[in-house]
């Protein structure tokens, strides 16, 4: 019985390790081509609106790989690695609705800042619009942009919840980050549900980069039962 017991705890260590590890640990392709600069849409661009608060939007990868969002990508993503939460985006968000958006126009990345960051955003697209739509209202490169999306993202202790089970409560999913980060409360948790299913957790921040409430709501009350697609 020990035995067992000690062989279960082990393979919950290691599967917690290599959760909290795989902006590093993954499977990334040896060329990587970068995706084109994206032309945004007018209604889109908000140059001139100020930064209030930042917030860093997780994928539950699992979900985005089933639905087949466009924002992944499928050999990368879906094929080749078994994600838990990946990095969305870090966004800065203005004071009210409108968010600080497409700052300046941008060409392309470099292959080595891609590939640099696909074990946290495993898509060449995503990686480029995320960089155009938000990162251009605060950073001076994409490079600076995606290596504080990296700190913001290692410090924070992100649950695995393929450990937990296919259905929980947006409460218990907001109990799985608030037992791993001290500092951080459930009005500082978006939980985003879409058909029922888990497809995002939005982690809020003031402008220090520290956990505070969100300002444009909580997503899924704490009682609504949530599906959570399983690790492949």
């Amino acid at each position: 019985m020990k035995t067992a017991l000690a062989t279960a705890f082990a393979a919950l260590t290691l599967a917690t390790g290599a959760q909290a590890s795989s902006l590093k640990a993954c499977a990334v392709p040896p060329v990587v081509t970068p995706a084109p600069a994206e032309v945004p849409p007018a209604d889109e661009i908000h140059a001139n609106v100020p930064i209030a608060a930042y917030l860093l939007a997780l994928f539950w990868s699992p979900e985005a790989c089933r639905a087949g969002i466009p924002e992944s990508d499928k050999v990368i993503q879906c094929q080749n690695n078994h994600f838990g939460f990946t990095v969305h985006g870090l966004w800065p968000n203005g004071p009210d609705k409108v968010h600080p958006r497409y700052c300046r126009p941008s060409p392309p990345m470099s292959p080595a800042t891609v590939k640099a960051n696909l074990c946290m955003t495993p898509s060449p697209w995503l990686l480029q619009h995320e960089w155009q739509a938000h990162g251009t209202c605060n950073w001076d490169s994409p490079e600076a942009y995606f290596k504080k999306a990296q700190k913001v993202r290692k410090g924070l202790n992100v649950p695995d919840l393929a450990l937990v089970g296919e259905t929980m409560t947006a409460g218990e999913i907001r109990d799985a980050f608030l037992r791993r980060n001290r500092g951080m409360t459930r009005e500082g948790l978006n939980v985003r549900v879409k058909e029922g299913r888990l497809t995002e957790v939005w982690v809020c921040l003031d402008l220090k980069f520290k956990p505070a409430a969100c300002r444009g709501g909580n997503g899924a009350p704490d009682a609504l039962p949530v599906r959570v697609t399983p690790r492949g």
